[in-house]
């Protein structure tokens, strides 16, 4: 099974080798027909600790590493 990858800021990186990665998606409601954002944190792996606060990084699903990390840095991403 392919694993995911999402594109995402880094809200936090205070944690050792931990981001804190905001995704935000947009999609139109069932109902009203409206586009309607929602957002997400997820905590993921940065084994460096190269990445701050601000950056846009690329991450994908991995093996449980800690009680709430699922997800490691795998790049950075671009915008656009």
């Amino acid at each position: 099974m392919p694993k995911r990858v999402m594109q995402g800021a880094v809200v936090s990186s205070k944690g050792d080798k931990t981001v804190v990665v905001n995704i935000e998606r947009t999609f139109k409601h069932p109902l009203l027909k409206k586009i309607v954002r929602r957002s997400k944190r997820y905590h993921a792996h940065d084994e460096s600790n190269q990445y701050k606060e601000g950056d846009l990084v690329v991450i994908q699903e991995c093996a449980p590493k800690s009680k709430l990390k699922r997800w490691e840095v795998v790049g950075e991403g671009s915008k656009g």
